[in-house]
């Protein structure tokens, strides 16, 4: 398709606005459960939900459901001509008779609503939104996915304080770059594969964001010593036999390209910037894989990386193969890929497979705050304010040894609520939990102290004082007390149950 000026995309923009082609319009045309199916990639009881002629519905059959609509209808929703010119539509001959003029659309265009409420336009390449059981069903090289799983979980995390550059390294469909040009003066957004700077530039178009600066290329090759404040990617991370895929696979060795997009953040930040990553990485055998991942954080950060999920070598290649529809192939081809599968992991003693996010944060310490962790619990979107206040806090903690430690003022976070287990009837709990309600959603194990402590923190009375009191109400040496309790504290601030007020 060509590729559209702005003002062209504006009236289509105004087009689909006015039909009401947004997220909220389609979850009230088509209903939860037939939305929910569309997110799966299931499409027939969105089918039946448009059956009208409306100009929604229209849209919705050519945009999302890749049907071919009247001419009338088309021409009744949208600029037709300038859709048709601009590339959008093309025409067909519906039945066959050369009379019956319908058109069809050559690109997915998916509502998807911003974190204010925007309405913003993702565009993609046909049937390739992701997301849902059926995967992209794709085997073409130059892909260009929709909006997915991954994609709203990155965007999700990412931090999003002003700042004056941000990077989206391999953009794909642009989500990332829409988002980060609302608190980025300059946004740059790299790809190797030309198709997706296309698609990025419409996304941002079509949406209504400020233009990007668009550069072709792999890694960080194409901004050479340019620096940043933000840093994200949804890289192509499926550790796999080869380089099949340019939208998924790597095609470096194992779990390489993460590394290396990894340690070559470091360099590319600018103080007190973030780097925010998605990435799989390889479980070996005789390593820890909190000691690989240890050893990515390039000199100078900070880093939070969060393991979501593992699976094991065989859940991993059918996953990847379903995905890529080699499950819909001849059998004997499909055994051949996935024997390849297990070929590469046996050869790099690979015996599962780590999901999860990694953010860095360039804060230039001697002694960085390294915090690997597993949590497949589910936690509550948007973590972004979480992440930031993590290292805020680490920061804290850094600067301050057991004595400041004590003299500082707490406060319990916001929807933190306890929990004390025992056997019913029984007299004293057993154990008591600290659970939070919102972000990482953490529940820890306190001892009588630590729920004391924890239940007065108001930020009237230093963390000394109140230590001072619960040893009276225990009968204990408060001078003992003292020295043992910061550990308990710092693990609690660290956790986000306890936030420093100074």
């Amino acid at each position: 398709m060509s590729l559209p000026a702005s003002e062209s995309s504006a009236r289509l923009r105004e087009a689909l606005l006015a039909a009401d082609f947004t997220a909220d319009g389609l979850l009230e045309l088509l209903g939860a459960p037939a939305y929910a199916a569309l997110a799966r990639s299931e499409t027939v009881p969105a089918l039946r939900a448009t059956r009208g002629d409306s100009p929604l519905e229209t849209l919705v059959r050519l945009f999302l459901l890749q049907q071919a609509v009247p001419d009338r209808r088309a021409g009744a929703a949208l600029p037709l001509e300038q859709c048709l010119a601009d590339g959008w539509l093309v025409r067909e001959d519906a039945y066959g008779d050369g009379a019956s003029a319908a058109v069809r659309a050559t690109v997915d265009v998916r509502p998807y609503g911003g974190e204010e409420g925007q309405d913003w336009f993702i565009v993609s390449d046909l049937g390739r939104a992701v997301g849902g059981a059926g995967g992209a069903g794709t085997r073409e090289e130059g892909v260009v996915l929709g909006v997915g799983g991954a994609s709203t979980t990155l965007a999700g995390i990412t931090v999003r304080a002003p700042v004056t550059r941000a990077l989206d390294l391999g953009t794909g469909s642009g989500i990332q770059a829409l988002h980060a040009a609302q608190h980025a003066v300059h946004v740059t957004a790299t790809d190797l594969n030309p198709r997706a700077l296309h698609f990025t530039r419409l996304t941002l178009g079509l949406s209504g964001a400020p233009e990007a600066d668009l550069r072709e290329g792999s890694l960080y090759e194409p901004v050479g010593e340019d620096t940043y404040d933000l840093i994200v990617s949804n890289p192509p991370f499926v550790i796999s036999p080869g380089a099949r895929l340019t939208y998924r696979d790597g095609g470096m060795g194992g779990d390489d390209l993460c590394r290396t997009l990894v340690q070559g953040a470091g360099e590319r930040l600018n103080d007190g910037g973030y780097a925010q990553f998605l990435a799989n990485w390889q479980h070996v055998e005789g390593e820890e894989w909190q000691e690989r991942l240890r050893s990515w954080v390039p000199r100078g950060c900070d880093a939070w990386i969060v393991q979501r999920e593992v699976q094991d070598i065989t859940q991993y290649a059918e996953l990847w193969l379903r995905d890529s529809g080699d499950h819909r192939t001849d059998p004997a081809q499909y055994a051949a890929r996935y024997d390849a599968w297990l070929d590469e992991f046996e050869a790099r003693k690979t015996k599962g497979v780590g999901f999860g996010w990694i953010t860095l944060r360039k804060s230039g310490a001697e002694d960085p705050s390294i915090t690997i962790e597993e949590w497949p619990h589910p936690v509550e979107q948007p973590l972004g304010p979480v992440v930031r206040a993590h290292f805020e806090r680490q920061d804290h903690l850094r600067a301050h040894d057991d004595a400041a430690l004590l003299a500082g003022h707490f406060r319990l976070a916001d929807e933190v609520v306890q929990e004390q287990i025992g056997l019913p009837g029984a007299e004293d709990p057993e154990y008591v939990v600290l659970r939070q309600n919102r972000g990482m959603r953490r529940a820890t194990k306190v001892d009588t102290v630590g729920a004391g402590f924890a239940g007065v923190s108001d930020g009237s009375l230093s963390a000394g004082r109140i230590l001072d009191a619960i040893a009276q109400l225990l009968g204990e040496d408060p001078v003992l007390l003292r020295d043992r309790t910061p550990e308990a504290i710092r693990l609690l601030v660290e956790q986000g149950f306890l936030e420093p007020l100074d």
